[in-house]
């Protein structure tokens, strides 16, 4: 049996930069998940997907990751995708250097 398609957002990296990018509905690359369409259709979130990975010129590595909704936006289900929100590790780089 099939499992039942859960929200997704597609996620990807920027190629100069590096930090993890979200497709929003008019087909930019957002660094804020919030920012992000929520996929609810499978076949919507397929063909999305295949838009993004067709950026390479900006992105690397797009993907479907588990989102669920919020009052404010896409949120991520999952460690990993929670753990990209916050940029990278190292706090003198991306999202966390001003912590």
């Amino acid at each position: 049996m099939p499992r039942h398609f859960t929200p997704k957002v597609v996620t990807a990296n920027a190629l100069l930069e590096g930090d993890a990018v979200w497709l929003t509905e008019d087909n930019t690359w957002t660094r804020d998940i919030r920012e992000a369409e929520l996929l609810t259709d499978e076949a919507h979130a397929d063909l999305r997907l295949l838009e993004g990975q067709a950026q390479v010129h900006m992105i690397a590595g797009a993907y479907l990751a588990d989102a669920k909704a919020t009052t404010d936006g896409p949120a991520p289900t999952h460690f990993r995708e929670a753990f990209r929100t916050r940029g990278p590790s190292n706090y003198a780089h991306g999202k966390q250097v001003d912590l």
